[in-house]
């Protein structure tokens, strides 16, 4: 018996010391190790700012807002990695988390994947890692009274992963921002980045998984989840981000993190990208039913009904689907980088219509296709894609606009009224809004009038009758 106690310990012990490799949900053997070894979160030790943002109107960013850097952790995947880095650095900083700035710097300037990538536009931060996911334990941007203190919100990691657990103080240190933490009771609230999606203003999106980790009880891991009502859980997303409006909706059947992004993408604040499945298949039949209920009891700031544009989900490539025991394929777990999106591809009879479908959706947006299911770099395998394995940190003075875009209208003689809030921590002296005729390559300006409340004015004149 003893035997066979040593020969569990060391088999459980040495598949966790390939801990870079772990995928993106939590397993046996990490849950065994914890237990064994007597987990302790880092949680429990003492960080800064374990109580709510001192400022007024706070607001949680939303991805497609711009950004100052993208943060990857250098484990696994190194070749998705650095097709990653590659996109991205001429459209922000890139900071590069790992183990080992000089074999990390190595692979960057090898020949895999496109060649040498610069370094021009790179930081990297050396810390223990344990996995990839940066997503699920990557910081999330903040601001104070809506485009000024831009700072990070770092929640609980709900997995036995220690250093991936306290990686957002290494990036906040490294950018100079301040880091608050739901630590300690009693706001502790644990979380995870694959499951939440903000519009920018206040709303945002989790999967019930968010309520199920928050209620209390045995982790499995050791200790217990915080323990908060669904209200409390609305009171801290609001102490901390600014979340007013917080959607919650039925965990999937057979998505077994049962995080959001690997199914459903806000593209702009009244825009869902949704992953259809063939009729019956799959999580189709509740993400249909969750995105009804979205639609019958949620509006967008402007108090209209989302629009929803469905991508198609593809097989895996030679298997099934998930029902079938195929991997969780999926086209909107993609990331934006300013003005480059990286989409996760698989397979040409799928990824075709997927790419179109972002271009037309997207247009002016470089779209970059990333291989996720190409051995030996098939993540997808893993739970996971390209949105899974980046965070974004947002600029440190953002110029905040949201508009409600113009639906197809018929000619009109008074012209089409465009209205858009625009604030920025500086002020505002000058809103103009360009527009051209479809199938025109110039743009007209149009001066923009205050109209109050941040807002401001411009109309379009109906000799646009084209509908532009």
């Amino acid at each position: 018996m003893n035997r066979l106690l040593i020969a569990l310990t060391f088999t459980l012990l040495s598949g966790l010391a390939f801990g870079q490799g772990l995928p993106h949900n939590l397993t046996i053997e990490e849950k065994l190790h914890a237990l064994q070894s007597g987990y302790t979160s880092p949680n429990n030790s003492s960080r800064a700012n374990t109580t709510p943002p001192p400022y007024a109107n706070l607001r949680t960013m939303a991805e497609w807002e711009e950004i100052q850097a993208l943060v990857v952790s250098w484990t696994s995947y190194q070749g998705i990695l650095k097709q990653i880095v590659a996109a991205s650095v001429n459209e922000c900083h890139v900071i590069i988390l790992t183990e080992s700035p000089s074999s990390t710097q190595s692979y960057l300037q090898n020949s895999s994947y496109g060649g040498a990538v610069s370094m021009n536009n790179i930081t990297m931060i050396d810390t223990q890692l344990n996995t990839i996911w940066v997503r699920d334990y990557g910081g999330t941007t903040v601001y104070a009274n809506e485009v000024d203190n831009g700072m990070l919100i770092d929640w609980i990691y709900n997995r036995p992963r220690p250093a991936d657990d306290v990686t957002p103080d290494d990036v906040a240190s490294a950018l100079g921002l301040e880091i608050y933490t739901t630590t300690n009771a009693p706001y502790d609230f644990m979380a995870t980045g694959g499951n939440f999606m903000s519009d920018g203003f206040g709303t945002a999106f989790s999967s019930n998984l968010i309520i199920d980790e928050n209620s209390g009880g045995n982790t499995g891991w050791g200790g217990s989840f915080p323990n908060h009502s669904v209200a409390e859980i609305d009171g801290i997303m609001d102490d901390f981000m600014g979340i007013d409006n917080y959607i919650k909706m039925p965990n999937l059947p057979y998505d077994g993190i049962h995080h959001i992004d690997m199914h459903m993408k806000l593209l702009d604040e009244e825009t869902l990208l949704v992953s259809q499945y063939p009729e019956g298949v799959a999580d189709g039949p509740q993400i249909e039913a969750n995105i009804q209920y979205v639609l019958d009891n949620f509006t967008t700031k402007w108090g209209t009904p989302f629009k929803v544009h469905w991508i198609p989900a593809p097989p895996q490539s030679g298997g099934g689907y998930p029902n079938q025991g195929g991997y969780y394929c999926t086209y909107s777990n993609s990331m934006f980088v300013n003005k480059t999106l990286l989409v996760p591809t698989y397979y040409t009879q799928y990824d075709t219509t997927a790419l179109r479908i972002y271009e037309e959706l997207l247009p002016g947006y470089n779209i970059v296709g990333i291989d996720c299911d190409n051995n030996p770099e098939a993540i997808i395998s893993a739970s996971g894609a390209i949105h899974c394995i980046t965070h974004e940190i947002g600029v440190e003075d953002p110029l905040l606009i949201s508009y409600k875009s113009l639906e197809n209208t018929s000619v009109s003689s008074d012209g089409y009224t465009v209205e858009a809030y625009i604030r920025h921590r500086d002020g505002i002296s000058l809103a103009t809004v360009y527009w051209r005729e479809q199938g025109s390559f110039s743009f007209i300006p149009v001066s923009m009038t205050p109209v109050g409340g941040n807002t401001y004015s411009g109309t379009i004149p109906s000799s646009a009758a084209s509908g532009g």
